[in-house]
């Protein structure tokens, strides 16, 4: 992660959002009222899915079971039916 104050970050504003979208690192810019995270759109989207996924009843606990399960007791690709 990236660290800068605002006045840095406003000079090379261009530059950071470039290496954070190119390179999904995130920059802490200080300010005196507090930090500011700047994620890439991609982090984001990801850490939203994660978050929808975690507050499925029961997704955690069947994920877990499923790491669990031998790969032979498991359906071949073909024969899931969506």
């Amino acid at each position: 992660m990236q660290n800068t104050n605002i006045t840095n970050f406003r000079k090379n504003i261009f530059s950071f959002l470039e290496q954070t979208i190119k390179y999904n690192e995130p920059v802490n810019v200080s300010t005196k009222d507090g930090n500011a995270i700047i994620i890439s759109e991609e982090d984001y989207n990801g850490l939203m899915e994660t978050v929808y996924l975690s507050s499925v009843p029961g997704l955690k606990e069947k994920i877990v079971e499923g790491l669990h399960t031998p790969l032979d007791d498991c359906l071949r690709e073909d024969e899931v039916k969506w």
